[in-house]
């Protein structure tokens, strides 16, 4: 096939350019995002077969995938049960079966006794013997020898209407065109290969579609080939600069510089009930420095549950409060919402700093009131859920976001309230907290655009919460354990779980168990909690338990984040094998804030599903939000870990975070390289494999 003149680069021309490409086969190839011939080179085979040596029938085994060839003896056409041809076939060493449960008028008319058939399948054990269910075969003609593949046989990843073989056909004539010189820009730089011993663009590809008969079929599977490798770097390399590229845009606009927080901050810590980490110290300064900038700060802060989030963040706005600007905290559920409110208003009413809340319940007179002292900048900090989002929300001089659990929420929920702090040509400092620590991995890929900031140390005087797995059926001994730990004047939380999303559900589950706990502890005294509750009915409840006045409290999981109570030593989550990891993990936080020995019992369902059993194991070996972080991560994959709406686009075609993680240190230097270097291949290589996710770098 000879390139048309006018098109030479394989990235613009059409899949419809190659033969036996019509509109059908063009519709089936776009569900794969396979629209031009850059993309069918991109579209990696998943696995291979060996094909390129003949296997005698007598040396074969069940499971074996293997090439066999010889005569066919006889064809019989059965007309009771699924067979519809069924071929004796025979070589020098023994008999095989080949069954076919469809045929079509070729396959009938071409399989004939006495004809050479050359087959491809796997080995099955069936009621005569061996025997290939459908293997893929052709005939020779007389005295013709078969020819045997020279390379490893490629199996892509297809949909409906897409065979194998058309692929191959596909990958073949684009694998040609490569060769009679289509234009596949090599976008990394000589250097830059050498640097890392990987070969170009082009060898590498027709390596990866078309492997030599001697390369380890266990390397390739594995991704480990130099080739795959090479490939994947490109990927990697390309997301990482698309981030850094948003990071610098961001960086480019103007923000309010906050100075210091002198006498307010003195005056915060003195009248604290105790003393910051060195870690939190650490990174308290490291957000004094950002502030200070005339560029807006960008700073994600990870700390595992308990590690003292909210005061880093408290003291963030007292730098922005002393300058004259407005803070908004950003919850992602009313009651998270409400325990800050309640702990900022604790801590900034006696330095005459008014505190507000925002949320949909409110009243509407005082939700009035609220929002006229919130235009004149009369309220310094304002709190609140979505409630925010909304046009009748107009900020005086907002200079700091501060967004709470900041996985909850979408790229598009932060780019608005970012918007809705811009004014006199200046955008908001954007102070991003999580308590589900982000492996390593996903940290330097998905969130290179972001400064990031770990508390990795705990205050003083906690105490690790031992977790036990228990079997529904020994419900009773549970039971006993809450008994014992309310005689000794502790205090228990008792977690209901659903699989439905509903409230109504999750709130009929949780008043069923708490009739059912009240009639097991009628010398108890029990409450209970949950997301129809009004906010004023949850502050009375929580305030309550936090003095002690209830035993035993009853929640969904609304009580997930937010909720400090040093006394309760005990949690039981029901149904804990519904859960994931990191909401375990969230939940169990909530015990073990006192210097009293705490346990999390994990009640559980049979049977169990295998993932089940790893994300029960993993919670029970651990208290160390990181080393959780990185077995969900092992368990879920990053997709999952992130959540669409916390990724944006953020999809990765032929790399994968966990697997390729050793890259990512030679990913940042190579980065690095390019920024200083040759900054003129970068757009190229992100709109390679980036595309259109660029486009949600305006958050």
């Amino acid at each position: 096939m000879m390139l048309t003149t006018q098109i030479k680069d394989l990235s613009l021309l059409p899949c419809r350019y190659l033969k036996g490409v019509g509109p059908q086969l063009a519709e089936r190839l776009s569900r794969l995002e396979i629209h031009f011939v850059q993309d069918l080179l991109f579209h990696l085979p998943l696995r291979y077969q060996d094909r390129t040596r003949v296997y005698p029938i007598q040396s074969l085994t069940p499971g074996d995938h293997a090439v066999i060839e010889g005569v066919i003896e006889n064809v019989s056409l059965p007309k009771g049960g699924r067979t519809r041809i069924l071929c004796q076939l025979r070589d020098h060493s023994g008999r095989i079966g080949l069954r076919f449960f469809y045929a079509n008028a070729h396959q009938r008319q071409s399989l004939q006794a006495g004809l050479r058939v050359r087959c491809f399948g796997e080995v099955r054990r069936g009621s005569l013997g061996l025997e290939m269910i459908h293997p893929e075969y052709s005939i020779a003609n007389t005295d013709e020898l078969l020819k045997t593949e020279e390379n490893l046989t490629p199996i892509y990843p297809s949909t409906d209407g897409l065979s194998q073989t058309t692929f191959r056909k596909l990958t073949d004539q684009a694998l040609s065109l490569l060769k009679q010189g289509g234009l596949l820009k090599e976008i990394l730089p000589s250097k830059l290969l050498q640097k890392f011993s990987f070969p170009s663009l082009s060898e590498a590809l027709c390596f990866v579609h078309r492997p030599s008969s001697d390369a380890s079929i266990e390397i390739l599977m594995d991704k480990q080939h130099v080739a795959q490798k090479r490939l994947v770097f490109e990927e990697l390399l390309a997301h990482r600069l698309s981030l850094l590229s948003l990071k610098n845009t961001f960086q480019a606009q103007t923000a309010f510089p906050l100075k210091k927080s002198v006498a307010l901050t003195q005056t915060f810590l003195k009248n604290l009930s105790f003393q910051l980490t060195k870690a939190q110290q650490r990174v308290v300064e490291e957000i004094n420095v950002d502030l200070q900038r005339s560029h807006p700060m960008l700073r994600l802060v990870q700390g595992d549950v308990g590690s003292g989030k909210t005061v880093v963040a408290a003291l963030a706005m007292l730098q922005a409060v002393e300058n004259n600007f407005q803070c908004a905290v950003l919850a992602p559920t009313e009651l998270l919402a409400e325990q800050h409110f309640q702990t900022f208003k604790s801590w900034f009413e006696p330095l005459g700093i008014e505190v507000a809340l925002l949320t949909g319940q409110m009243k509407v007179a005082e939700r009035r009131k609220n929002l006229a002292e919130i235009a004149e900048n009369k309220i310094k900090i304002i709190l609140g859920t979505h409630a925010i989002f909304q046009k009748s929300v107009e900020f005086a001089n907002l200079a700091l976001i501060v967004v709470d659990e900041q996985h909850r929420f979408g790229v598009q929920q932060r780019a608005q309230l970012r918007e809705k702090g811009f004014h006199n040509n200046c955008y908001p400092h954007q102070l991003i907290m999580t308590a589900t620590p982000i492996p390593r991995t996903l940290a330097m890929s998905a969130y290179a655009d972001l400064d990031c900031s770990v508390i990795d140390e705990l205050p003083p005087g906690r105490t690790p919460v031992t977790t036990t797995v228990v079997s529904n059926v020994r419900r009773n001994e549970v039971t006993l354990r809450i008994r014992e730990a309310c005689a000794s004047g502790r205090q228990v939380y008792w977690v209901c779980t659903l699989i439905e999303e509903s409230d109504v559900l999750q709130c009929q589950a949780a008043e069923n168990t708490a009739l059912e706990l009240q009639q097991t502890f009628p010398e108890l005294k029990l409450a209970l909690i949950h997301g129809r509750l009004k906010p004023q009915e949850k502050e009375q409840v929580m305030a309550a338990f936090k003095k002690g006045d209830i035993h035993l409290l009853i929640a969904t999981t609304v009580i997930e984040v937010g909720v400090d109570v040093p006394n309760a030593s005990l949690m039981v989550i029901e149904n804990a094998e519904r859960l994931g990891l990191a909401q375990l993990h969230q939940l169990r936080g909530r015990v073990g804030r006192g210097a009293v020995a705490s346990h999390c019992v994990l009640l559980y369902q049979h049977p169990l599903s295998s993932l089940a059993k790893q994300r029960l194991s993993a919670i029970r070996e651990t208290t160390d939000g990181f080393k959780i972080a990185q077995r969900d991560l092992e368990i879920r994959g990053p997709g999952e870990v992130l959540g669409v709406r916390q990724t944006g686009d953020f999809s990765l075609r032929i790399a994968d975070l966990l697997r390729d993680e050793e890259l990512l240190p030679d990913v940042a230097d190579a980065a690095e390289i390019l920024i200083n270097h040759y900054s003129e291949v970068i757009a190229d290589l992100i709109k390679r494999w980036v595309g259109l996710a660029a486009q949600f770098g305006h958050v």
